[in-house]
């Protein structure tokens, strides 16, 4: 598959924003002390990607974002558990997608549990204690929460964006 120039310019200018605001995430402060949650509001530029250009350039962004983000602000361990959790969320939603019976918000939804399931399954393999399930319930009510969030913000940018950007079949 060849890309035309606009594509590839509109992958890197996606990357870049999604790279920014997960690095701007960080000064957002939330209401609930939870190790690991964060909103996850670079996923919004994946979902936006998604559902205007299609599931090959979602994950360019998304593992393009993991890399960069990863070398510049957390490291390798950080990356292996972002990158599990990004294909995951990304392989889900894809096929959500594809199935057309769902709402971008519900899509998010998935994606955000989807992400936070692969995390915990990489985590689980590296600490093996059985510890770790109370922390499920956690990750399953912070990955539903967020999920609305990105979701309606990407279905509010994909409405935005719709005709300026060329959408592509899922």
């Amino acid at each position: 598959m060849r890309l035309r120039v606009k594509d590839i310019a509109l992958r890197g200018v996606l990357v870049a924003l999604a790279v920014i605001v997960g690095y701007l995430e960080q000064f957002i402060p939330l209401p609930v002390a939870a190790p690991g949650v964060k909103l996850g509001l670079a996923n919004v530029v994946t979902v936006t990607a998604l559902y205007l250009m299609g599931w090959r350039a979602a994950l360019n962004v998304s593992v393009a974002r993991v890399l960069l983000s990863g070398f510049a602000f957390s490291g390798v361990s950080a990356m292996l558990y972002a990158l599990a959790g990004a294909l995951a969320a990304l392989a889900g939603m894809a096929l959500m997608v594809r199935c057309r019976a769902f709402s971008i918000i519900g899509v998010s939804v998935m994606g955000a549990l989807l992400h936070n399931a692969a995390q915990y399954v990489v985590a689980a393999a590296i600490v093996r204690t059985a510890g770790l399930l109370s922390y499920l319930p956690v990750l399953l009510i912070a990955g539903t929460l967020t999920g609305i969030v990105v979701g309606v913000v990407a279905h509010v940018l994909v409405e935005r964006l719709e005709g300026i950007v060329m959408r592509k079949a899922p």
